[in-house]
Protein backbone atom coordinates (compact mmCIF):
# COMPACT_ATOMS: atom_id res chain seq x y z
CA UNK A 1 0.00 0.00 0.00
CA UNK A 2 1.33 3.44 -0.92
CA UNK A 3 0.93 6.23 1.57
CA UNK A 4 1.52 9.96 1.22
CA UNK A 5 3.15 12.13 3.88
CA UNK A 6 3.06 15.92 4.01
CA UNK A 7 6.11 17.45 5.63
CA UNK A 8 7.80 20.83 5.79
CA UNK A 9 11.35 20.91 4.46
CA UNK A 10 13.60 23.85 5.28
CA UNK A 11 16.70 24.20 3.15
CA UNK A 12 19.47 24.51 5.73
CA UNK A 13 22.94 25.69 4.81
CA UNK A 14 26.31 24.58 6.08
CA UNK A 15 29.72 26.04 5.35
CA UNK A 16 32.58 23.91 4.16
CA UNK A 17 35.97 24.59 2.60
CA UNK A 18 34.14 24.66 -0.72
CA UNK A 19 31.89 27.47 0.51
CA UNK A 20 28.21 27.54 1.41
CA UNK A 21 26.22 24.58 0.17
CA UNK A 22 22.87 22.93 0.92
CA UNK A 23 22.84 20.18 3.52
CA UNK A 24 21.19 16.98 2.29
CA UNK A 25 17.79 16.47 3.87
CA UNK A 26 15.69 13.32 4.18
CA UNK A 27 11.98 13.54 3.55
CA UNK A 28 9.59 11.45 5.61
CA UNK A 29 8.86 8.40 3.46
CA UNK A 30 8.01 4.70 3.64
CA UNK A 31 9.40 3.43 0.36
CA UNK A 32 6.20 4.23 -1.53
CA UNK A 33 4.91 7.73 -2.08
CA UNK A 34 6.61 10.88 -0.78
CA UNK A 35 5.22 14.38 -0.54
CA UNK A 36 6.35 17.74 0.78
CA UNK A 37 4.67 20.97 1.71
CA UNK A 38 7.37 23.53 0.91
CA UNK A 39 11.04 24.34 0.92
CA UNK A 40 12.62 27.38 2.53
CA UNK A 41 15.13 28.85 0.09
CA UNK A 42 18.53 30.34 1.00
CA UNK A 43 17.20 33.90 0.67
CA UNK A 44 14.33 33.12 3.05
CA UNK A 45 11.60 32.74 0.43
CA UNK A 46 9.07 29.94 0.71
CA UNK A 47 8.45 27.72 -2.32
CA UNK A 48 5.42 25.42 -2.35
CA UNK A 49 6.44 21.89 -3.27
CA UNK A 50 4.72 18.63 -4.19
CA UNK A 51 6.64 15.37 -4.61
CA UNK A 52 4.88 12.14 -5.55
CA UNK A 53 5.81 8.72 -6.85
CA UNK A 54 8.29 5.99 -5.90
CA UNK A 55 10.55 7.19 -3.09
CA UNK A 56 13.66 6.11 -4.98
CA UNK A 57 12.39 7.15 -8.38
CA UNK A 58 14.41 9.34 -10.73
CA UNK A 59 13.05 12.92 -10.42
CA UNK A 60 10.98 14.54 -13.14
CA UNK A 61 10.72 18.26 -12.36
CA UNK A 62 7.59 19.68 -13.98
CA UNK A 63 7.07 23.44 -14.50
CA UNK A 64 3.38 24.39 -14.61
CA UNK A 65 1.66 26.81 -16.94
CA UNK A 66 0.59 30.44 -16.47
CA UNK A 67 -1.32 30.90 -14.26
CA UNK A 68 -0.78 27.67 -12.35
CA UNK A 69 0.39 25.97 -9.19
CA UNK A 70 1.82 22.74 -7.82
CA UNK A 71 -1.57 21.09 -7.61
CA UNK A 72 -1.61 17.66 -9.27
CA UNK A 73 -2.39 16.93 -12.89
CA UNK A 74 -3.49 13.37 -12.28
CA UNK A 75 -2.89 12.15 -15.84
CA UNK A 76 0.71 13.39 -15.59
CA UNK A 77 1.20 11.82 -12.17
CA UNK A 78 -0.04 8.44 -13.36
CA UNK A 79 2.15 8.53 -16.46
CA UNK A 80 5.23 9.56 -14.47
CA UNK A 81 4.69 7.01 -11.70
CA UNK A 82 4.11 4.22 -14.24
CA UNK A 83 7.62 4.88 -15.51
CA UNK A 84 9.11 4.77 -12.03
CA UNK A 85 9.59 8.54 -11.91
CA UNK A 86 9.29 10.75 -8.86
CA UNK A 87 7.26 13.78 -9.96
CA UNK A 88 8.43 17.08 -8.47
CA UNK A 89 6.37 20.25 -8.90
CA UNK A 90 6.57 23.69 -7.31
CA UNK A 91 4.37 26.76 -7.39
CA UNK A 92 6.50 29.51 -8.91
CA UNK A 93 7.06 32.66 -6.82
CA UNK A 94 3.83 34.55 -6.16
CA UNK A 95 1.51 31.59 -6.75
CA UNK A 96 -0.29 29.90 -3.85
CA UNK A 97 1.80 30.34 -0.72
CA UNK A 98 5.11 30.68 -2.59
CA UNK A 99 6.75 33.99 -1.71
CA UNK A 100 6.65 36.62 -4.45
CA UNK A 101 9.91 37.50 -6.18
CA UNK A 102 9.35 40.89 -7.83
CA UNK A 103 11.53 41.44 -10.86
CA UNK A 104 12.35 37.77 -11.30
CA UNK A 105 13.61 36.62 -14.67
CA UNK A 106 12.92 33.31 -16.33
CA UNK A 107 16.50 32.18 -15.65
CA UNK A 108 15.99 32.55 -11.88
CA UNK A 109 14.03 29.29 -11.85
CA UNK A 110 17.28 27.35 -12.25
CA UNK A 111 18.56 28.37 -8.80
CA UNK A 112 15.20 27.61 -7.18
CA UNK A 113 15.10 24.19 -8.86
CA UNK A 114 18.65 23.44 -7.71
CA UNK A 115 17.56 24.21 -4.14
CA UNK A 116 14.56 21.89 -4.46
CA UNK A 117 16.75 19.06 -5.75
CA UNK A 118 19.13 19.56 -2.85
CA UNK A 119 16.22 19.40 -0.43
CA UNK A 120 15.00 16.07 -1.79
CA UNK A 121 18.52 14.66 -2.06
CA UNK A 122 18.71 14.44 -5.85
CA UNK A 123 21.69 15.35 -8.03
CA UNK A 124 20.17 14.70 -11.48
CA UNK A 125 16.71 15.08 -12.98
CA UNK A 126 14.53 15.21 -16.05
CA UNK A 127 12.82 18.53 -16.79
CA UNK A 128 9.44 19.27 -18.38
CA UNK A 129 7.37 22.41 -18.79
CA UNK A 130 3.96 23.12 -20.32
CA UNK A 131 2.93 26.49 -21.76
CA UNK A 132 4.35 29.17 -19.43
CA UNK A 133 6.41 26.40 -17.88
CA UNK A 134 8.20 25.91 -21.21
CA UNK A 135 10.61 28.86 -20.87
CA UNK A 136 11.38 27.76 -17.31
CA UNK A 137 12.15 24.24 -18.52
CA UNK A 138 14.49 25.71 -21.13
CA UNK A 139 16.19 27.82 -18.46
CA UNK A 140 16.88 24.64 -16.49
CA UNK A 141 18.23 23.01 -19.63
CA UNK A 142 20.64 25.92 -20.00
CA UNK A 143 21.66 26.66 -16.41
CA UNK A 144 20.78 23.69 -14.17
CA UNK A 145 23.70 21.29 -14.13
CA UNK A 146 21.50 18.50 -12.78
CA UNK A 147 19.24 18.48 -15.86
CA UNK A 148 19.81 15.53 -18.21
CA UNK A 149 17.00 16.13 -20.74
CA UNK A 150 14.27 18.73 -21.31
CA UNK A 151 10.70 18.46 -22.61
CA UNK A 152 8.79 21.57 -23.71
CA UNK A 153 5.04 21.26 -24.34
CA UNK A 154 3.41 24.21 -26.15
CA UNK A 155 6.07 26.49 -24.68
CA UNK A 156 6.35 30.24 -25.15
CA UNK A 157 9.25 31.56 -27.25
CA UNK A 158 11.19 34.72 -26.31
CA UNK A 159 9.37 37.99 -26.88
CA UNK A 160 11.15 40.15 -29.43
CA UNK A 161 13.02 37.23 -30.95
CA UNK A 162 14.34 37.89 -34.43
CA UNK A 163 12.22 36.24 -37.10
CA UNK A 164 9.17 35.75 -34.83
CA UNK A 165 6.00 37.85 -34.80
CA UNK A 166 5.37 37.03 -31.16
CA UNK A 167 1.63 37.75 -30.87
CA UNK A 168 0.61 36.72 -34.38
CA UNK A 169 -1.85 33.82 -34.10
CA UNK A 170 -2.72 34.38 -30.44
CA UNK A 171 -6.36 34.47 -29.44
CA UNK A 172 -7.86 37.82 -28.49
CA UNK A 173 -7.52 37.16 -24.76
CA UNK A 174 -3.76 36.62 -24.90
CA UNK A 175 -3.22 39.59 -27.22
CA UNK A 176 -4.97 41.77 -24.64
CA UNK A 177 -3.00 40.24 -21.75
CA UNK A 178 0.44 40.59 -23.30
CA UNK A 179 -0.33 44.04 -24.68
CA UNK A 180 -1.00 45.00 -21.07
CA UNK A 181 2.28 43.37 -20.02
CA UNK A 182 4.18 45.40 -22.61
CA UNK A 183 2.39 48.50 -21.31
CA UNK A 184 3.96 48.09 -17.87
CA UNK A 185 3.30 46.54 -14.48
CA UNK A 186 0.45 48.87 -13.44
CA UNK A 187 -1.49 48.24 -16.63
CA UNK A 188 -0.93 44.50 -16.39
CA UNK A 189 -1.96 44.32 -12.74
CA UNK A 190 -5.23 46.08 -13.47
CA UNK A 191 -5.94 43.66 -16.32
CA UNK A 192 -5.09 40.54 -14.32
CA UNK A 193 -7.17 41.59 -11.32
CA UNK A 194 -10.21 41.76 -13.61
CA UNK A 195 -9.37 38.35 -15.05
CA UNK A 196 -8.95 36.90 -11.55
CA UNK A 197 -12.51 37.84 -10.65
CA UNK A 198 -13.78 35.69 -13.53
CA UNK A 199 -11.46 32.74 -12.95
CA UNK A 200 -10.71 32.36 -9.23
CA UNK A 201 -13.93 30.48 -8.45
CA UNK A 202 -14.75 29.23 -11.94
CA UNK A 203 -15.84 25.71 -12.81
CA UNK A 204 -14.44 23.92 -15.85
CA UNK A 205 -17.40 25.22 -17.86
CA UNK A 206 -16.72 28.71 -16.53
CA UNK A 207 -13.08 28.49 -17.61
CA UNK A 208 -14.18 27.49 -21.11
CA UNK A 209 -16.49 30.51 -21.20
CA UNK A 210 -13.85 32.90 -19.83
CA UNK A 211 -11.16 31.66 -22.22
CA UNK A 212 -13.50 31.53 -25.19
CA UNK A 213 -11.08 33.22 -27.63
CA UNK A 214 -8.20 30.91 -26.62
CA UNK A 215 -9.76 27.46 -26.89
CA UNK A 216 -10.17 25.65 -30.21
CA UNK A 217 -12.62 22.76 -30.30
CA UNK A 218 -10.03 20.08 -29.49
CA UNK A 219 -9.02 21.95 -26.31
CA UNK A 220 -12.63 22.46 -25.22
CA UNK A 221 -13.13 18.71 -25.61
CA UNK A 222 -10.43 17.85 -23.04
CA UNK A 223 -11.61 20.41 -20.47
CA UNK A 224 -14.06 17.92 -19.02
CA UNK A 225 -13.94 15.27 -16.32
CA UNK A 226 -10.70 14.76 -14.45
CA UNK A 227 -8.50 17.14 -16.43
CA UNK A 228 -11.10 19.89 -16.19
CA UNK A 229 -11.18 19.39 -12.41
CA UNK A 230 -7.39 19.52 -12.23
CA UNK A 231 -7.18 22.75 -14.24
CA UNK A 232 -9.84 24.34 -12.03
CA UNK A 233 -7.86 23.37 -8.91
CA UNK A 234 -4.65 24.77 -10.41
CA UNK A 235 -6.27 28.10 -11.31
CA UNK A 236 -7.88 28.46 -7.91
CA UNK A 237 -4.65 27.77 -6.05
CA UNK A 238 -2.67 30.02 -8.38
CA UNK A 239 -5.00 32.97 -7.77
CA UNK A 240 -5.99 32.24 -4.17
CA UNK A 241 -3.74 34.97 -2.75
CA UNK A 242 -3.81 37.38 -5.69
CA UNK A 243 -2.19 37.82 -9.09
CA UNK A 244 1.46 38.35 -8.15
CA UNK A 245 2.72 35.08 -9.63
CA UNK A 246 0.79 35.61 -12.86
CA UNK A 247 2.07 39.17 -13.14
CA UNK A 248 5.68 38.13 -12.48
CA UNK A 249 5.42 35.40 -15.13
CA UNK A 250 4.03 37.73 -17.81
CA UNK A 251 6.62 40.43 -17.11
CA UNK A 252 9.39 37.82 -17.25
CA UNK A 253 8.14 36.43 -20.59
CA UNK A 254 8.14 39.87 -22.23
CA UNK A 255 11.64 40.85 -21.05
CA UNK A 256 15.06 39.27 -21.45
CA UNK A 257 14.99 35.71 -20.16
CA UNK A 258 18.56 36.00 -18.85
CA UNK A 259 20.03 33.10 -20.84
CA UNK A 260 20.49 32.03 -24.44
CA UNK A 261 19.06 28.93 -26.09
CA UNK A 262 22.56 28.19 -27.42
CA UNK A 263 23.51 27.33 -23.82
CA UNK A 264 21.31 24.21 -23.91
CA UNK A 265 23.46 21.15 -24.52
CA UNK A 266 21.24 18.41 -23.09
CA UNK A 267 18.69 16.56 -25.26
CA UNK A 268 15.57 18.68 -25.83
CA UNK A 269 12.10 17.84 -27.13
CA UNK A 270 9.70 20.47 -28.52
CA UNK A 271 5.99 19.68 -28.88
CA UNK A 272 3.55 22.16 -30.40
CA UNK A 273 0.07 21.98 -31.93
CA UNK A 274 -0.89 23.83 -35.11
CA UNK A 275 -4.30 24.90 -33.73
CA UNK A 276 -2.93 26.41 -30.48
CA UNK A 277 -4.47 29.84 -29.77
CA UNK A 278 -2.62 30.44 -26.50
CA UNK A 279 0.94 29.85 -27.73
CA UNK A 280 0.90 30.01 -31.53
CA UNK A 281 2.36 27.26 -33.70
CA UNK A 282 5.04 29.71 -34.86
CA UNK A 283 6.55 29.67 -31.35
CA UNK A 284 7.19 25.94 -31.58
CA UNK A 285 8.54 26.31 -35.10
CA UNK A 286 10.89 29.10 -33.97
CA UNK A 287 12.14 27.14 -30.95
CA UNK A 288 12.77 24.11 -33.14
CA UNK A 289 14.75 26.28 -35.58
CA UNK A 290 16.92 27.62 -32.76
CA UNK A 291 17.55 24.19 -31.27
CA UNK A 292 18.61 22.23 -34.35
CA UNK A 293 19.52 19.14 -32.34
CA UNK A 294 16.13 19.06 -30.61
CA UNK A 295 13.50 16.45 -31.36
CA UNK A 296 10.65 18.56 -32.79
CA UNK A 297 7.05 17.34 -32.83
CA UNK A 298 5.03 19.99 -34.68
CA UNK A 299 1.62 18.36 -34.58
CA UNK A 300 -1.08 19.25 -37.08
CA UNK A 301 -4.62 19.67 -35.73
CA UNK A 302 -3.65 19.78 -32.04
CA UNK A 303 -4.34 22.57 -29.58
CA UNK A 304 -2.63 23.92 -26.48
CA UNK A 305 -4.09 21.32 -24.12
CA UNK A 306 -4.85 18.44 -26.45
CA UNK A 307 -1.26 18.19 -27.69
CA UNK A 308 -0.07 17.39 -24.17
CA UNK A 309 -2.81 15.07 -23.01
CA UNK A 310 -3.00 13.13 -26.26
CA UNK A 311 0.73 12.45 -26.50
CA UNK A 312 1.71 12.28 -22.84
CA UNK A 313 2.89 8.67 -22.93
CA UNK A 314 4.98 9.24 -26.06
CA UNK A 315 6.45 12.41 -24.58
CA UNK A 316 7.58 10.76 -21.36
CA UNK A 317 8.89 7.66 -23.14
CA UNK A 318 11.05 9.88 -25.34
CA UNK A 319 12.16 12.04 -22.40
CA UNK A 320 13.17 9.02 -20.32
CA UNK A 321 15.01 7.49 -23.27
CA UNK A 322 16.83 10.75 -24.00
CA UNK A 323 17.88 11.09 -20.37
CA UNK A 324 19.16 7.50 -20.10
CA UNK A 325 21.14 6.04 -18.54
CA UNK A 326 19.19 7.32 -15.53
Amino acid sequence: MLRTYRVVVALNLTTSSAGTRPRSLTLCQDGGMVAADHVRLPDGRRLDLRVSGPAGGFPLVFHHGTPGAATPIRALERAAHARGLRLVTTSRPGYGDSSPQPGRRVVDVAADTAAVLAAIGADRCLIAGWSGGGPHALACGARLGAAVAVLVIAGVAPCGAEGLDWMAGMGEGNVAEFSAALGGEDQLRSYLLQEREQLKDATAAGIVASLDTLLPDMDRAVLTGEFGEDLVASFREAMRTGVEGWLEDDIAFTRSWGFGLEEISVPAMIWQGSADLMVPFSHGQWLASQLPDASAHLEQGEGHLSVGLGALDRMLDELVSAGSPL
